[in-house]
């Protein structure tokens, strides 16, 4: 059966290609596929067996998309979606995700200059092409010149951000796992590891008959091309052209499989080194001594027969993990240990899309034993709520605080800092709330030394408990504000205003480089999901994933703690 996944990563390309077509984000028909997308994301079940009358009954789903959503049951297509993929192709569609480039302005580009990917664009910025066109000028071609080598882009190394990629990923494992003989499917590589963007997909299957998964991978609707196909290995290109290998293993062989085919490269060599180093040979069928075989089936049987602790995928870098492992001397951080969310918003905020009784109700579901709800304030623009509607809100909260005696509910806010460094509210008022977490929201491009000043100001305020997503990066669309970190840093070691690790798979910000310095400088962490939607919630392991790759343990994370500890920790910034 087609998953939920699979109907929404239907919906969004629609919604993506569609505001292509329309020369507008904004457009009725754009609106539509998103509401559709939250009415589908808040579903309590799969979707795929109900009718066109019990599809439209969901919040949002009107009956157009209702058809094409059966249709996209029945068939595995869409004849629509069809018909705007031939005339938008993948690499066209991708420059999208450049600041300044919307769709107007990009289908402008390919009418006047023969714009169709990112190298031909790259091109037209070189000769300056771009400043003569109506709408832009000297001024839109050097800001989009700087995002393209700000984001890293390369046309020939094409990398795709963690967030679409784990979409496919995950999506596809969880196909392959409901196919009889199928014991597990499990996304690796550098998904796995959680790499900020990823080269390809590789997925492990532990199987006792490959040929039917085999034959389910080639088949599959969103595949546009077979590359190679065998008994046990199939590679395709997907419609949004990422490539995807998945390998059969035996079910036995599953922990060496995994391994192997996580990585990293470096990790695997540095581990096979060791291995040789004990008179042992370790390969993707498992770990030997001569022709015995000493582990193999769980990855935990590898590392401890080489005398190391399990480590965590998000740390396989090479960078000093096999060491650590083997002195005992790993950081310990696990999902289970986090107890509460601080960063997560209600439909307060003009961005929120579920109501406070839902998002109270998931974050009970998980057994938080505390939750600060952190509506946006008053400066951001739309989104934000004035002082009465503040109050309101709090009285609202703590009317629901009566039905969960077991949850703690935080009265929060998330300040926006402004350009200079201003939080919303006046400091009396900013007091009221039991916590805050400050994030930029505009103004990415001043110098670091103006964007450093800005965060040192906001993290000196006594009602401040954490900066949230440091940079404001989207990663592969928006590059991060520029900072001297090391001033950051220590001004947060200082005041004991934590940094969030942000959950959110399109921000993954601080970053796990930053982290590890934060780490090292004895900066608290608390690890966010950034919540505006119920199903946001699941953002709390690729968090967590996140702050392992940084190397943090759970004595570095804040919402660790149980709730008295926590709350006198938040209590003591006022």
């Amino acid at each position: 059966m087609i998953s939920n996944a699979r109907i929404l990563g239907m919906l969004a390309e629609l919604a993506r290609l569609t505001a292509l077509d329309e020369e507008s984000l904004q457009s009725f028909k754009v609106r539509a596929y998103e509401n559709a997308i939250n009415g589908i994301e808040g579903h309590p079940s799969d979707i795929a067996g109900l009718g066109q009358a019990e599809l439209v009954k969901i919040k949002g789903v009107g009956a157009s998309i209702a058809s094409k959503i059966r249709e996209y049951v029945e068939t595995g297509k869409v004849t629509k979606l069809e018909e705007l993929a031939a005339r938008y192709p993948p690499r066209f569609v991708e420059l999208l995700k450049i600041p300044g480039l919307g769709p107007k302005t990009l289908k402008t580009l390919r009418s006047e200059l023969g714009v169709e990917d990112l190298e031909s664009l790259k091109d037209a910025v070189e000769r300056q092409a771009l400043r003569d066109l109506p709408g832009l000028g000297k001024i839109s071609e050097e800001k989009i010149a700087r995002s393209i080598e700000r984001l890293g882009l390369h046309g020939k190394d094409r990398r795709t951000p963690i967030v679409e990629a784990m979409s496919v990923a995950a999506g596809l494992a969880r196909e392959l796992e409901g196919l009889p003989g199928v014991t597990s499917a499990t996304p690796a590589g550098s998904v796995r590891r959680l790499a900020e963007t990823i080269g390809d997909i590789d997925i492990v299957v532990a199987s006792t008959d490959p040929l039917p998964v085999m034959g389910a991978v080639a088949g599959h609707p969103e595949v546009t091309e077979v590359i190679g196909s065998g008994d046990t290995k199939t590679s395709v290109l997907t419609r949004s052209g990422l490539q995807v290998d998945v390998r059969v293993v035996a079910p036995e062989q599953l922990g060496a499989a995994l391994v192997y085919f996580t990585g990293s490269k470096a990790h695997n060599v540095a581990l096979r080194q060791r291995a040789i180093d004990q008179g042992l040979l370790l390969s993707e069928y498992g770990l030997f001594e001569g022709e015995s075989v000493i582990a193999a089936a769980t990855e935990a049987d590898i590392y401890a027969a080489l005398g190391l602790e399990l480590i965590p995928p998000p740390m396989r870098e090479n960078s000093g993990e096999i060491k650590a492992a083997a002195a005992g001397d790993l950081p310990h951080l696990r999902l289970e240990q986090i107890r509460g969310d601080l960063h997560y918003h209600t439909d307060q905020s003009g961005d929120g899309r579920s109501s406070l009784e839902e998002m109270v109700e998931a974050a009970a579901s998980l057994g938080y034993e505390y939750v600060a709800i952190t509506d946006h304030g008053e400066d951001l623009t739309i989104n934000g709520s004035d002082r009465t509607q503040m109050r309101e809100h709090l009285a609202r909260i703590r009317k629901l605080q009566e039905r969960y005696p077991n949850l703690r509910l935080l009265f929060g806010c998330e300040l926006n800092i402004g350009p200079s460094g201003t939080l919303d509210y006046d400091p009396d008022f900013r007091l009221e709330f039991d916590w805050c977490v400050a994030s930029v929201h505009s103004h990415f491009d001043l110098s670091a030394e103006q964007q450093t000043t800005r965060i040192l100001r906001a993290l000196a305020d006594p009602a401040v408990n954490a900066i949230g997503h440091l940079t404001g990066r989207y990663i592969g669309r928006r590059p991060g504000i520029e900072l001297n970190l090391d001033a950051v840093l220590e001004g947060l070691a200082v005041s004991g205003v934590a940094l969030e690790v942000n959950g959110a798979l399109d921000r993954l910000d601080a970053s796990a480089e930053v982290i590890r310095r934060a780490v090292a400088q004895q900066v608290k962490l608390v690890i966010s999901t950034d919540s505006h939607h119920t199903s946001d919630l699941r953002r709390m392991a690729y968090g967590v994933a996140n702050a392992q790759r940084g190397w943090a343990g759970a004595d570095d994370v804040v919402n660790t703690l149980p709730v008295d500890e926590f709350v006198a920790w938040a209590g003591s910034r006022r």
